[in-house]
């Protein structure tokens, strides 16, 4: 049995500077129509940058929605026609400071599949310099090194608690300890 619901159309509800806010009329599996109420989002990556002394470069950050701070990883939209490793290298570069000699994507994982398509792309990042960083304007934050034994407490001590540095953090957790090993 087939699960694809089909779009028979679509509104634009809002439209910001880079999300969409849509409702769409689906046909149903059994052949009954519903609406369905999503945010269009161009995507983002992740980085797990991770230092010559085995620690990770990580950020704490005031997030507006929620109103509060949170640590997470070096992150940012992927802008329009831009390849997802220009992203990661653009935002550790702008957030951090740090450029990497070398990069490896990890996977693809989806935030908020409810009512979102956003897409988040998992990069590690090695061999790091500082060169110095470069916010964009009203961008604040703080850049700190943690070690991956103390991100996973802090995970477990609810510290961490953003789903992409959690999923991030898991992923790298598992290939440096020889559980996984990074995608070809």
């Amino acid at each position: 049995m087939s699960l694809t619901e089909t779009q028979l159309d679509t509104a634009l509800k809002y439209a910001g500077n880079f999300i969409e806010v849509r409702k769409d009329t689906v046909l149903l599996p059994d052949g009954s129509t519903s609406t369905r109420e999503y945010i269009t989002h161009p995507g983002a990556v992740a980085v797990l940058a991770l230092l010559d002394n085995g620690n990770l470069v990580m950020e704490r950050q005031f997030r507006y929605p929620p109103r509060r701070e949170f640590i997470e990883l070096p992150a940012g939209k992927i802008d329009h026609g831009e390849d997802i490793l220009v992203t990661a290298q653009r935002e550790l570069l702008e957030e951090t400071g740090y450029v990497a000699s070398e990069w490896i994507h990890l996977t693809t994982a989806w935030p908020c599949i409810g009512y979102a398509d956003e897409r988040m792309e998992y990069f590690l990042a090695r061999g790091l310099s500082h060169v110095g960083r470069n916010l964009d304007d009203g961008e604040f934050l703080e850049v700190f090194e943690l070690s991956l034994s103390e991100a996973i407490e802090w995970i477990r001590l609810g510290k961490i608690n953003e789903s992409k540095t959690i999923v991030g953090l898991f992923w790298l957790e598992k290939m440096l300890h020889g559980n996984w090993s990074a995608p070809k």
